[in-house]
Formats: C-alpha cells, sequence, structure tokens
C-alpha cells in the first residue's frame, strides 16, 4: 500500500508521504515537485517548533523548485508527525527517512538545507549518516545548552519545565521529551570536519537574536573544504528571517554544486 496520501494545502503536482524512522517514529512529509521531471531533490529542514505548513517554509520551497523537487516534512513531535522532540539528537533518524525516501523514488542528487535546529540536525546527518550531496546550514548553533541570548533562555525554560512543555504542546503542537541527553550528541562543530568532500554553505545573520555569528564561524572553521560562509547583514534567525533575495542566492549556490534540475 502506497504511503501517499492528499494534502489538504497541496498544489496539484503535490504528494504527501507518512515515513517511518529506523527508531519507528512516523513523519508527516510533503513532495513539491517542479513542471518538468528531474532526479534532484532538495529537502528543507525546520527550526525547532517549525512546520511545513509555514509559509515561509513553502516560499522558501518555492523558490527553490529550479534546483529540483523539494521535499519539507515536520521533525518528531512536531505537528502530525509521531513521538517527542529530543531538540537536535534523534532527529537525525527522521532526516535519514527522508533522504532514503527521495533515493528510493529515483532521485540520484539530493541537498539538504537546514535552519536553526534543523541546521543542526543537517551538520550532523550529513558528518554521521552522509549520504547527500550538499549541505546549507542557515542560522545553526555551533554548540548544545547556549544560553547567551535572551531568546535562548526562554527557549530553555520552555523545553526544561513541565509547564513550559505543556505550552508548546497546546499553543505550538510541539511534543518535546522530558528526557535529558544521555549521553550528550557529538556537537555540530565537533563534527562538522566530517562532512567533507562534500560541499557546505554556512548561512547566518547579523541580528540574529537567538545565536551570535559567532556560532557560525566555529562551524566554518571546523569544516573542511569545499565550504562557503555568508555572513548576511540585517538578518534575523532561521527560515522567517530568508528573504526571497537570500532565496535566489541559495538557489544559485545550489544549481553551481549540483547543476540546474539535476542536469
Amino acid at each position: 500500500m502506497s504511503d501517499a496520501i492528499e494534502h489538504p494545502l497541496s498544489r496539484p503536482q503535490d504528494r504527501r508521504f507518512w515515513l517511518t524512522t529506523s527508531d519507528g517514529v512516523g513523519i508527516d512529509a510533503v513532495l513539491r515537485r517542479g513542471a518538468e521531471p528531474c532526479d534532484t531533490a532538495v529537502v528543507l529542514a525546520n527550526g525547532f517548533t517549525g512546520t511545513h505548513r509555514n509559509p515561509a517554509t513553502r516560499a522558501i520551497a518555492e523558490a527553490l523548485l529550479p534546483v529540483g523537487d523539494v521535499m519539507t516534512f515536520d521533525f518528531r513531535g512536531h505537528h502530525r508527525s509521531g513521538g517527542h522532540s529530543t531538540l537536535g539528537n534523534a532527529e537525525i533518524h527522521d532526516l535519514e527517512a527522508v533522504v532514503a525516501r527521495l533515493r528510493s523514488l529515483g532521485y540520484t542528487t539530493v541537498a539538504t538545507v537546514g535552519f536553526s535546529m534543523g541546521a543542526a540536525v543537517a551538520l550532523r546527518h550529513a558528518a554521521i549518516l552522509g549520504g547527500v550531496d550538499a549541505v546549507v546550514s542557515v542560522s545553526a548553533p555551533s554548540r548544545w545548552y547556549y544560553r547567551g541570548t535572551r531568546r535562548m533562555r526562554l527557549l530553555h525554560v520552555g523545553i526544561e519545565r513541565t509547564a513550559g512543555r505543556f505550552f508548546l504542546e497546546r499553543f505550538r503542537q510541539v511534543r518535546v521529551t522530558d528526557r535529558r541527553w544521555d549521553p550528550r550528541p557529538a556537537e555540530p562543530r565537533e563534527v562538522a570536519g566530517h562532512i567533507s568532500p562534500t560541499p557546505l554553505l554556512v548561512v547566518h545573520g547579523d541580528a540574529d537574536t537567538y545565536f551570535p555569528v559567532a556560532h557560525a564561524t566555529a562551524i566554518h572553521e571546523a569544516a573542511g573544504e569545499p565550504r562557503d560562509l555568508w555572513i548576511v547583514p540585517g538578518m534575523g534567525h532561521a527560515e522567517r528571517a530568508v528573504t526571497p533575495e537570500l532565496s535566489a542566492r541559495l538557489r544559485d549556490w545550489l544549481r553551481a554544486r549540483l547543476g540546474p534540475s539535476g542536469d
């Protein structure tokens, strides 16, 4: 039986999938297809509390369709996906389930583009599991437990306290695990060097209110070649801060590394 099902917000050429990770978690995903068949796909990995339904995510997906078809999905614990969020640890299995499904559908070239938590997951996935042809990290943390900004201190209250987790589930449709990491997963800066020779682009805004630019430079410095670093003036945090102009730059970078529509 096919796991492709109708999505209420989809275009006629979109397909919705229910995927299952290697550790048994169901993942809600949508494949947005371009006008012409191609063998290249781009995966968008949202930040914490994000969803493939977000207008910002859908706009980025639309902008990247000239590169190839685009798969968006919800991480575990988010909206209709199963399980509980582990804040970037087990989520590499979610991303691997998406990449594996795209490979099974016949896509020979797959790139991952992650935002915030999703960027940390994309970096760790490429370094630990591999199997992708390019990686873009937008607004990623370089290390765990960062509390150097007011927003990150508030976020830690939300994920570490019972009342905060209740709020996230009730009002943001995000279920967060109450278990602490044991053992601590490798940090993005610790594994970035293992991504090479896969091309890596690190993007960060100098107006990010969650993670300062030092996080981006730490990841870039730890990575091997080929690598690029973009510090974007005036840019805030993650997918909601991505302008049409930045989407076009991301499109051009991916096309340069992958070839337009798999060519």
